[in-house]
């Protein structure tokens, strides 16, 4: 009853206060690093920073589930498919949380190409909020981002999500919150880098973010990080032999527990160093 009653509370507030919606950052190799994933160049761009995705190489098809113990009702899932073409780098992918009771689903599309020492990227957004009782509402949204490379060893990043603002609901106004995150990546060696970020919703108190990873050997791949406001650890391992990725991150805060990330990536046609 108790796991009931904060559900109907979750999706109440959801549908009806200022579309409270959930994070959508997503990948078990953002995770690890407690998401500060600004500057982060990988498939999972496609949910985070998207300006990251000019630099995936091959074919990619990647599968992520966030899962907490705790309140299954949190649960989250999401599938990205990214493709370079001639001028850049294009993906598609998929997002959902939640149950029968109350879910929310995102369907993106984004395109990154790199202009000189910075990257750009563009998503297109539709993102569907389906309460029981309360019917079904949608909106498309816009979310862009940029990284720059000053030096080999600094990057700059940031992005704007739901830059629109678009509204859910004619008679009350609701809209979809706007995001906005920036970052500094640090390569301290050739093996260690340091990801720093703050994000701000524009409705709600500054979060601050930061995560390490570290290589070893070239295919495993160590990573932790914090975040403030709300405060939350996080851990994290990687293992990429050739073309198949498998990353796991941990998470814990103290209002919902544990949280446990594992993703799978396979890049096809990948070149043998």
């Amino acid at each position: 009853m108790k796991t009931l009653l904060l559900a109907i509370t979750f999706f109440l507030r959801s549908v009806l206060l200022a579309a409270q919606s959930s994070p959508v950052l997503m990948g078990a190799p953002a995770a690890g690093c407690a998401y500060a994933s600004s500057c982060t160049r990988d498939e999972w761009a496609l949910f985070n920073n998207g300006a990251g995705l000019a630099d995936v190489k091959n074919t990619t098809v990647a599968f992520t589930y966030n899962a907490v113990p705790s309140f299954k009702l949190f649960n989250r899932m999401a599938a990205a498919v990214t493709l370079p073409v001639r001028f850049g780098v294009a993906g598609v992918g998929v997002y959902r949380l939640g149950n029968n009771l109350y879910n929310e689903q995102l369907l993106t599309a984004g395109f990154s190409n790199t202009l000189g020492l910075a990257s750009l990227g563009l998503r297109i957004n539709y993102v569907q909020y389906n309460a029981a009782g309360f019917g079904t509402k949608g909106a498309f949204s816009l979310s862009f981002g940029g990284i720059a490379t000053l030096t080999p060893a600094l990057s700059l990043g940031a992005h704007i999500m739901n830059v629109n603002q678009p509204v859910l609901s004619k008679t009350d106004q609701e809209r979809l919150p706007t995001i906005v995150c920036a970052g500094i990546c640090i390569k301290a060696s050739t093996q260690t880098r340091i990801t720093t970020e703050v994000e701000k919703d524009l409705d709600y108190p500054l979060l601050w973010k930061t995560g390490l990873e570290y290589q070893f050997q070239k295919k495993v791949f160590f990573r932790t990080g914090f975040a403030l406001h709300p405060n939350a650890g996080f851990f994290g391992l990687g293992f990429r032999p050739k073309t198949l990725s498998i990353d796991y991150a941990f998470q814990y805060t103290g209002s919902r527990g544990a949280h446990h990330e594992a993703t799978v990536s396979y890049a096809f046609n990948k070149k043998q160093k």
